[in-house]
């Protein structure tokens, strides 16, 4: 589908972060929603068997990023954070080149954002995985903030997303609206972590995957890096919030987690308060199929 978008009036701007090292805490327990302490690998570092496309859940882990992930540890001035720059600037499918040790020049490409740790998500092949370490540098040429739909704005919002990448997914025109295919319809009720946030250009929204009935209606089990779901009466326009008749449109960024409230991470790319967004199921709805 042909998108008529303002790119011509979007800014081309270098963002950098460099991997982060895995993180946990000092007793490297966490709680999980029955109250039993538990061990798991979580936030950070390089992921050498978890990228988009492999499931996002059933491993033995807490909050695991595919791929590589990435930070500025720059110093904050004010109000104003380079680590927060990156967040915000970078956008998934955006090119991202590294910038020193073994794989230098070697490129990957942006596949989501995870708040709370403020990390950039990065896949790489599997190849440059081996050659890299925490603390190498890379570059992402950050492109799309700003993006609009100039067909649909402003009743429907584009945010966190390439404007190359976006025209590679599955979409169509429908009146007023867009029809965008999906791999899995979720319901706002049971969204968690995210809520509370005032934007949604940056960090993640999680599913909730602890009720059995859920897990099973909404085929929760299915999930895999980099699909892309539809939030049922779900708007992002200023934050995550309920509000029926919304959409939400995005990508699952992070693994399941075992904490309550938290699970599976979904990055926004597109929102329309007015329910503007038409969700269709299409199975081959994962960021991995667009990807060059």
């Amino acid at each position: 589908m042909k998108l008529t978008m303002n790119t011509e009036h979007l800014v081309r701007l270098s963002v950098m972060g460099e991997i982060n090292h895995p993180t946990l805490r000092s007793t490297g327990y966490v709680i999980n929603s029955q109250g039993k302490a538990e061990v798991y690998p979580s936030v950070g570092g390089i992921s050498y068997n978890i990228r988009i496309g492999d499931p996002a859940v059933g491993w033995m882990a807490d909050h695991v990023e595919p791929g590589v992930s990435v930070l500025n540890t720059g110093k904050k001035v004010g109000e104003y954070s380079p680590n927060g720059a990156l967040n915000v600037l970078a956008c998934i499918g955006n090119k991202a080149t590294i910038s020193s040790g073994d794989a230098k020049g070697k490129t990957g490409f942006v596949t989501g954002k995870h708040g709370g740790i403020d990390h950039v998500l990065i896949d790489f092949e599997p190849d440059i995985l081996e050659n890299l370490l925490p603390g190498d540098k890379i570059l992402i040429k950050s492109f799309g903030v700003g993006l609009k739909l100039l067909d649909y704005f402003p009743e429907i919002q584009v945010m966190n997303i390439d404007p190359e990448l976006l025209t590679k997914l599955p979409l169509r025109s429908s009146g007023d609206g867009l029809e965008v295919g999906v791999s899995h319809l979720i319901p706002a009720k049971i969204m968690g972590s995210g809520i509370g946030s005032i934007s949604a250009h940056s960090g993640d929204y999680d599913i909730q995957i602890f009720d059995e009935s859920a897990i099973n209606e909404y085929h929760l089990n299915d999930l895999k890096l980099g699909d892309i779901v539809a939030i049922i009466d779900s708007d992002a326009s200023y934050g995550w919030i309920y509000r029926q008749g919304a959409v939400t449109v995005g990508m699952i960024s992070h693994c399941n987690s075992v904490i309550s409230g938290h699970g599976p991470g979904v990055t926004t790319i597109m929102t329309s308060a007015k329910g503007r967004i038409k969700p269709f199921t299409e199975k081959n709805a994962n960021l991995r199929n667009f990807l060059p």
